[in-house]
C-alpha cells in the first residue's frame, strides 16, 4: 500500500490484528529487514512496516534529513487515524522515532529503540573516522552516508520532551558506543536501558525472529518509570 505523506509517496504494509505497532528500518534498508519478525508480531498486534522516504518501494529524495523523516511518521499516524501506537526503530528508524516523539509527546504509547544515537560522535570512532574516508573518497557522494556523518544533532532537551516510555537498546558489539547509549537514555523521563550480551548493531533483527520476541517480551513487562 502506498500513502501520500509531506509530498512523498511511502510504502508500507499492514498485517494482523490489535494495537498498532510501527516497524522502522535502517539506513539504506527497507521493511523487507523484518521479513522474520512480522509473522510472529502479527499474532499480537497490527503492524505497519513502513519503507521511510528514499527507502524501498517509497519515493525517490535528493538528500535526507532525519527531521523529515520524523514528519512523515508524525503525518503517517495522523493520516491513518492510528490512536498513539506502539513505534519501534532501529538505528535510523529509531533516530527517527525519537524526534517524532519529542514534536508530538502524545503522538505515540510507547517507543522501542536499538541502536539508535544523537549525534554522530555517539558511533565509535573506527567507524566514524571509516565513514568520513569513505565519503571523502567516494566519486560519487552517498546522501545516505552524508546524512550519517552529519546528522542527528539531537539534544538533552529534546529528549526531555518525550513522554512515552522508552526502551532503549543496544548491543555489546554494537558500532554505537555504550556510554552515548546510556547519556541517551538518562535524558529520558520514563526510559529503561537493555544491553544484549554478544549481539552487534544488526545481529538480533535484520531477518531474525530475535526482535520479534525481544518487543513482545518489552511490551509484557511494565512500562519504565521516571528517573528519581
Amino acid at each position: 500500500m502506498e500513502i501520500n505523506i509531506n509530498g512523498v509517496n511511502l510504502y508500507y504494509e499492514k498485517v494482523g490484528s490489535g494495537k498498532p505497532l510501527i516497524l522502522l528500518h535502517g539506513n539504506g534498508e527497507s521493511g523487507k529487514i523484518f521479513d522474520k519478525a512480522i509473522p510472529v508480531l502479527s499474532e499480537h498486534y497490527t503492524v505497519y512496516c513502513l519503507d521511510t522516504r528514499g527507502h524501498g518501494k517509497s519515493s525517490k529524495v535528493s538528500e535526507y534529513h532525519y527531521e523529515d523523516m520524523a514528519r512523515d511518521l508524525l503525518g503517517f499516524i495522523h493520516e491513518l487515524n492510528l490512536d498513539r501506537p506502539i513505534v519501534y526503530g532501529f538505528s535510523d528508524g529509531g533516530i527517527t522515532a525519537l524526534l517524532a516523539a519529542s514534536y508530538e509527546p502524545e503522538s505515540v504509547s510507547r517507543l522501542i529503540v536499538s541502536g539508535a544515537n544523537t549525534d554522530p560522535r555517539g558511533v565509535k570512532p573506527f567507524w566514524y573516522y571509516a565513514g568520513q574516508v569513505i565519503y571523502t573518497l567516494s566519486f560519487k557522494r552517498n546522501s545516505l552516508m552524508k546524512l550519517m556523518l552529519t546528522e542527528p544533532n539531537i539534544t538533552a532537551e529534546q529528549l526531555g520532551k518525550i513522554e512515552a516510555p522508552v526502551t532503549v537498546i543496544v548491543g555489546s558489539r554494537d558500532l554505537i558506543r555504550e556510554s552515548h547509549t546510556r547519556e541517551l537514555a538518562e535524558h529520558i523521563k520514563h526510559s529503561t536501558l537493555k544491553i544484549l550480551p554478544g549481539e552487534g548493531h544488526s545481529s538480533y533483527i535484520i531477518h531474525s525472529p530475535k526482535i520479534a520476541h525481544l518487543i513482545i517480551d518489552t511490551l509484557k513487562a511494565p512500562a519504565p518509570q521516571p528517573h528519581p
